[in-house]
């Protein structure tokens, strides 16, 4: 009964008695199959003409990718391209583990058609997925959506499930999804990344995922050099653009950059910014070379720590010092946040808060079920407590559409942005 208690407690993120402590053992995982498993797609820095794709199965697996223009019957399985992935066959010591073995699995397709559907599969030569399509971003400025989610972190398959699957119903076109850090409460633990994979299913293999690292997939570091503890789950589960400072080395994927149909993307990573001074310094240096040098009408940072907290008793005044003068001086149109489980959206300029459309619009959002207290906000248009929410943001030439939702798709807070 007591093992029984204790694996309950560790996989909902209850707290265990002290007196249980000492009898804790790792609670067994089932092996990696030697199915694909956890596929997830990622864009790169060349939204328009590659696809990255990232798995992992048994130990010892090879890794291939099956490809091609996708078409409106069965032919495209004919001829399809074959390529290679680059595969890590490692023991990784998990939370319920430490000899947990897998092979994980990385390819980048390049070379594609632009605006194109194709169709693809992962395996060993000998164990295939279903074939999933993914389509490439268009090379000029048009019209899409993306989908932003706050922190997922608790209870991830059983209640916060629910709110990244109605994003998806609400919609289903979305050309990507961005998660604004804290995807599991702990970094190590493989169980909870396997909620997180189990959450989105076949949708994280047909839209591409677009994480950044909150304080939850670090290490615990005491001497407070955060940007060399990243969990190991993170390289090996995810393949995003290497485009982040060159002289930050532990930044590589978690500070990065794409383009996409008239929108610069950009992830920073706030536990650097917040915990190590040097990488501070580089990310800011790197950050306002992507602000100066823009050929995007819109452009929207996001990251974990926010510069403006929905808690009254949370501030981030490292990183609201490091980045807001960039913000404002390159007139940044949107900064998407997580961190204090609670909802809160609203427009902030240099002396503070503004107009809708007259600074950089700020939001703080959760998608899971740990909540925390929400303050009086005098920077917030609209906020809410004990909400879970989910974002849908419309792109356009002419119009940035940003619209909240509750995870019961109910109407949560919306505005548009326009440019001068």
């Amino acid at each position: 009964m007591t093992v029984r208690i204790l694996a309950g407690a560790l996989l909902l993120g209850a707290a265990v008695p002290a007196a249980l402590h000492a009898q804790e053992t790792p609670v067994p995982l089932a092996a990696a199959t030697i199915a694909p498993e956890r596929i997830v797609l990622n864009l790169t820095a060349r939204s328009a003409t590659e696809m990255a794709v990232t798995w992992r199965s048994a130990p010892g697996s090879a890794g291939l990718v099956q490809y091609a223009r996708a078409t409106s019957g069965p032919d495209y399985v004919k001829t399809p391209k074959t390529q290679a992935a680059t595969t890590d066959d490692a023991t990784l010591p998990v939370r319920e583990d430490p000899a947990f073995r897998a092979a994980y699995h990385s390819a980048v397709l390049k070379g594609l058609d632009p605006d194109t559907v194709y169709a693809y599969r992962v395996g060993d030569g000998a164990h295939w997925s279903e074939w999933f399509q993914f389509r490439t971003a268009k090379k000029e400025a048009a019209p899409f959506r993306f989908i932003y989610m706050g922190d997922m972190q608790n209870n991830i398959l059983s209640e916060a499930s629910r709110t990244l699957r109605m994003a998806f119903r609400q919609a289903g076109d979305a050309a990507f999804v961005i998660h604004a850090g804290d995807l599991v409460n702990r970094h190590d633990s493989d169980a909870e990344w396997g909620e997180w994979f189990a959450s989105g299913g076949f949708l994280y293999a047909q839209t591409p995922q677009m994480p950044t690292p909150g304080n939850h997939e670090y290490v615990k570091d005491e001497t407070a050099r955060a940007g060399s503890s990243i969990t190991g789950q993170w390289r090996r589960q995810f393949t995003l653009p290497d485009d982040g400072p060159a002289d930050v080395p532990a930044g590589r994927e978690t500070n990065w950059y794409t383009d996409y149909q008239g929108l610069r993307l950009i992830s920073i990573d706030s536990m650097q910014v917040d915990r190590d001074e040097s990488a501070r310094k580089a990310i800011v240096t790197w950050l306002e070379g992507l602000l100066a040098d823009n050929p995007n009408r819109w452009t929207v940072m996001f990251l974990h720590f926010p510069l403006f907290s929905s808690d009254p008793d949370r501030d981030n005044p490292k990183v609201r010092a490091a980045l807001k003068p960039l913000i404002d001086k390159y007139h940044v149109d949107l900064v998407l946040q997580g961190h204090d489980h609670g909802y809160a959206r609203g427009a902030i300029g240099i002396d503070g808060p503004v107009a809708d459309g007259q600074g950089a619009t700020y939001a703080v959002s959760v998608a899971g079920p740990k909540m925390y207290d929400v303050g009086a906000l005098p920077w917030a248009r609209k906020s809410a407590s004990r909400t879970q929410a989910f974002q849908v943001i419309d792109v356009s030439p002419d119009a940035l559409t940003y619209h909240a939702y509750t995870a019961t798709g109910e109407d949560l807070d919306s505005v548009t942005l326009r440019k001068r």
